[in-house]
């Protein structure tokens, strides 16, 4: 007959024995739920086409995505004097805003935001920026260089670009859509001011829009960034 002391043992070792069981069931339960939510995030970013935002759920290389909105070809002249174009971005993803040097308002906000982007994205050569000044009378190539070296602009991967007003106007209005006043008609004389960053693919194409001064979008963009890089 089994002494007190061997019986606790040998209870002792069964719960050791069964509670191990219970937290590696609990582990692989937990393991399978987080599979379960990765493989139901959406596969692709959506594609935008007009100043409603309203997205459009393509697939990448497919014939609707070839046909789909492009932003098409500008020249204009960055703080070095040199000039961009769509070429300058072939292959690369790139981050577009809009700002003027003298915005004594939200542009200081969105530039540090755009520095942190800078940031998180400094060894990867696969990513750009391009912030255009809506005040391009002012904002002479001399003018972007301060300010560019005042921020802690990488010239490499940062281009702050001045040049025709009504190219830049039409750029964001009728091909980035930036402004939020829907159905409302502008022109050259009505000025260009927003919050809004644009994402746009290595295929020249829209693929989210997000709010510059706000700390969340910003992580959001940083997210769909990174997977706007695993599509291709």
């Amino acid at each position: 007959m089994k002494s007190l002391l061997e019986v606790v043992k040998t209870n002792r070792l069964l719960f050791i024995f069964l509670l191990a069981i219970f937290i590696s069931c609990k582990k692989e339960i937990k393991k399978e739920h987080i599979k379960v939510e990765e493989t139901s995030r959406v596969k692709y970013l959506p594609y935008y086409d007009d100043e409603s935002f309203t997205p459009h759920w393509l697939v990448p290389n497919s014939k609707e995505e070839k046909a789909f909105h492009k932003i098409p070809d500008f020249k204009l002249i960055n703080q070095l004097g040199d000039t961009v174009t769509q070429k300058t971005f072939d292959n690369k993803i790139y981050i577009v805003n809009f700002f003027f040097t003298s915005c004594p308002g939200i542009c200081p906000k969105m530039t540090n935001n755009m520095v942190s982007l800078q940031e998180e994205f400094k060894e990867d050569a696969d990513i750009l920026f391009l912030s255009h000044s809506v005040t391009p009378t002012i904002d002479s190539v001399s003018v972007l260089k301060k300010y560019a070296e005042r921020h802690g602009v990488n010239n490499n991967k940062w281009h702050m670009v001045t040049g025709n007003k009504t190219d830049i106007y039409n750029l964001g209005r009728n091909q980035y859509f930036v402004e939020n006043d829907l159905g409302v008609p502008k022109d050259v004389n009505d000025f260009l001011h927003t919050e809004n960053f644009l994402l746009i693919d290595n295929s020249k194409h829209i693929r989210g829009i997000y709010n510059g001064l706000n700390r969340a979008s910003i992580a959001q963009l940083i997210t769909d960034i990174k997977a706007l890089k695993l599509e291709h």
